[in-house]
């Protein structure tokens, strides 16, 4: 079992607002580990993801990616990553949460 714990300590799952349905879109992507996840700039994840899987994504999408990658719960993070977003991707208008 200790296999499992430690294949539990680094998947995607194990990062707070990463659930079956990010981790999906995350591999989508290339990513697979959490050690792969932290390594990125979250705002160029969620591009990508945007770009590449899901343009439907909103800022609490980003705010869960942003606060992943800080170790924070979305809520709390969901305004300055989109303003973050925002002076990266100049003319970028978010579509409803």
């Amino acid at each position: 079992m200790k296999g499992t714990s430690a294949a539990r300590k680094s998947s995607l799952g194990s990062l707070p607002n990463i659930g079956k349905v990010t981790e999906r879109k995350l591999n989508a992507i290339g990513i697979f580990g959490r050690e792969e996840f932290l390594r990125r700039d979250p705002y160029a994840v969620f591009h990508e993801l945007r770009r590449k899987v899901d343009p439907t994504l909103c800022r609490c999408a980003l705010a869960g990616i942003v606060g992943a990658k800080l170790g924070l719960p979305w809520h709390q993070v969901t305004k300055a990553s989109a303003r973050e977003y925002e002076r990266r991707h100049p003319g970028h208008t978010w579509g409803k949460c």
